[in-house]
């Protein structure tokens, strides 16, 4: 006798089935659907990212990186008065924390070119320009954070100290310190359970104060018969011995406090990546890799755009507020003699950037229906903005059609989604300020669980698809 499964299996479809298949989304995992050679691709293309992450975990660390690789790659520094040919490979940099590569096309840009934009600064804590004090015999850091964070997530947690010192007489120096094994690490303090009555009773935001996110550096006092602030003293000969430095170069400095640990696969199954700075580490390092990786050449140039200061509103002279992408657009133009307004109005992009993975443990918080999900590929995010659709660009119908088509074309995952509910909350990322210079533009980018978190957490498959959906967009203008 055949079983019911058996027997499901041989059975005809009925018509609404059929209708059903034909008119309703599939709603599989995105998992279920690949190869295992698909799979393996994903897992091994993750291996580079993982490094990409533990060395880049600052705007100047992703820039100088992305340049190393570019050079390995073929790509030559870009010089404004020099005449470019189809195929030439460039890279630019701005002010050592943002950076575009690019592939001269068969048309230059005379038709537009397609970019692929995304940030490579991640929330952290700044120190600030007079940050070195004591206080019970303990020497501290004073911090200001970076981006938005939940003040409670950077306490009790392992740091490492990156950045860049210009000293008094103008030489600088790089930092780096709690990366490597035989590093020290330092830390942000927290209270005991026992006496955080008070603490504990306090709505979240307000129960770590900003001003108390102050770094742990150093116990040990100067050996001296007598004297004020030793243990200050003894950190700063210490830093003296290192790199040569005074207290008044904090004045000139420019250190960052990042989570000290490296990216983990994270799983018994391993299909996911722990790490700091998903966000946007996670779109820059597929949209550079589908610029270096990329074969032939294109009709229209094709680049890609990792900018700074995203995370606090692109502004200042490295953010995508400002004008260098402009000014590289305008170089190029002018080599094919054309007006660069026209050329971004001919101009399609990806603005490369994350969204918020559906996570059961806060459902409250998302639409399901109109939510993305780990694994189930890349995310297209038609708007983001808060209440109204304040603050976003909105992607039009025809370019949200344009993009479904190469990605169904290539066998792309990819899927839809908003961040959380109407009137939750909300967000913004660079493609508003892309479509501000008239440019065709929509959000693609990676669903993360645990956003803006020390700790972020991505689909290794999902990454992938970032990398195939960015590779076959610049592939679509290609003869």
């Amino acid at each position: 006798m055949l079983s019911s499964e058996s027997k499901s299996k041989i059975e005809p479809k009925t018509e609404a089935e059929k209708l059903k298949e034909s008119l309703f989304m599939e709603k599989k995992n995105g998992a279920s659907r690949l190869t295992g050679a698909q799979i393996k691709a994903a897992d091994d293309f993750c291996e580079g990212y993982k490094a990409f992450l533990d060395n880049a975990k600052t705007e100047r660390e992703a820039t100088s990186y992305a340049v190393e690789m570019a050079k390995k790659a073929g790509f030559s520094k870009f010089e404004a008065d020099k005449t470019y040919k189809p195929g030439d490979k460039i890279y630019y940099v701005n002010k050592k924390k943002s950076v575009i590569v690019a592939i001269i096309g068969k048309e230059g840009v005379k038709n537009g070119a397609q970019i692929a934009v995304a940030h490579i600064d991640s929330p952290r804590l700044d120190i600030k320009p007079n940050p070195l004090y004591e206080a019970s015999d303990l020497a501290m850091l004073k911090t200001h954070y970076y981006g938005g964070i939940k003040k409670y997530q950077w306490t009790a947690m392992p740091l490492a100290l990156h950045g860049k010192i210009v000293k008094k007489d103008g030489t600088s120096v790089g930092v780096r310190i709690g990366e490597d094994k035989d590093d020290p690490v330092f830390c942000v303090t927290d209270l005991l359970p026992h006496l955080a009555k008070e603490q504990v009773a306090k709505p979240l935001h307000k129960a770590i104060d900003a001003e108390n996110l102050n770094i742990l550096v150093g116990s040990r006092p100067f050996k001296s018969e007598k004297g004020a602030e030793l243990v200050k003293l003894n950190i700063m000969k210490i830093l003296n011995d290192k790199y040569g430095v005074v207290e008044s170069d904090f004045l000139s400095a420019e250190l960052e406090m990042v989570p000290a640990f490296k990216a983990k696969d994270v799983g018994l199954d391993r299909s996911m990546v722990g790490a700091y700075g998903h966000d946007d580490r996670v779109c820059a390092y597929p949209s550079l890799m589908a610029v270096l990786d990329y074969k032939g050449v294109p009709k229209n140039t094709v680049m890609t755009v990792l900018a700074d200061k995203e995370e606090t509103g692109s502004d200042g002279n490295t953010g995508m507020k400002s004008a260098f992408f402009m000014y590289f657009v305008a170089d190029l133009a002018k080599m094919d003699k054309v007006d660069y307004k026209h050329v971004l109005m001919k101009s399609q992009c990806l603005s490369a950037d994350v969204n918020a993975a559906f996570d059961p443990a806060y459902s409250a918080v998302y639409d399901p229906a109109n939510s993305c999900y780990i694994n189930n590929g890349v995310v297209i995010t038609k708007y983001t903005g808060s209440g109204g659709k304040f603050g976003t660009s909105d992607a039009s119908a025809e370019f949200m059609g344009y993009v479904r088509n190469f990605l169904e074309k290539n066998k792309v995952l990819w899927q839809t989604g908003e961040l959380g509910k109407v009137d939750i909350g909300g967000g913004g990322t660079i493609a508003k300020y892309i479509a501000n210079l008239g440019v065709d533009v929509v959000d693609l980018g990676v669903p993360v669980l645990s956003m803006h978190a020390p700790f972020e957490v991505v689909s290794k498959i999902d990454v992938f698809m970032a990398y195939k959906a960015i590779t076959a967009f610049f592939d679509t203008d290609i003869e």
